[in-house]
């Protein structure tokens, strides 16, 4: 039952994060709000095919429920805190930041400059993150 509700709450943050309401999201889903609200709050007795619905209109790989936590882009990316990126932002004069955009851009441009097996996790993860937002950062798992 707990795997459940972090799988709702994970697709109750996905559709705020989009700004959809529930009745939105159920319509484009094509189940009803009460639906919904039965898969966000985590109840066992919904479909799979529901569920499926609700992913695709959200654009939520299956894959990303079952992580910890959702994958969260920082507003400023500290280089500091990504030895790799600050690597492959070598070029940037003076910036100990970046924006989202301007990170993801850095590695789509220098993915092939990134060395997979001393990626930390945690800058796995933010390049996932970037990937989604942006659909270009396309770095193997």
């Amino acid at each position: 039952m707990q795997r459940l509700q972090e799988i709702g709450n994970r697709i109750r943050q996905r559709r705020r994060q989009l700004g959809l309401t529930a009745v939105a999201t159920a319509e484009a889903a094509g189940i009803s709000r009460v639906t919904l609200h039965r898969i966000e709050k985590g109840t066992p007795s919904v479909t799979v095919g529901a569920l499926m619905n609700v992913l695709d209109a959200l654009d939520l790989p299956f894959s990303q429920l079952d992580a910890e936590q959702p994958a969260m882009i920082p507003v400023a990316i500290a280089l500091a805190a990504y030895p790799q990126l600050r690597q492959l932002a070598w070029h940037v004069p003076g910036a100990t930041e970046l924006s989202p955009l301007e990170a993801a851009g850095i590695y789509e441009r220098n993915r092939r400059h990134l060395d997979l097996q001393r990626l930390e996790p945690h800058e796995r993860q933010l390049i996932e993150a970037l990937d989604q937002a942006f659909r270009r950062v396309h770095v193997p798992a």
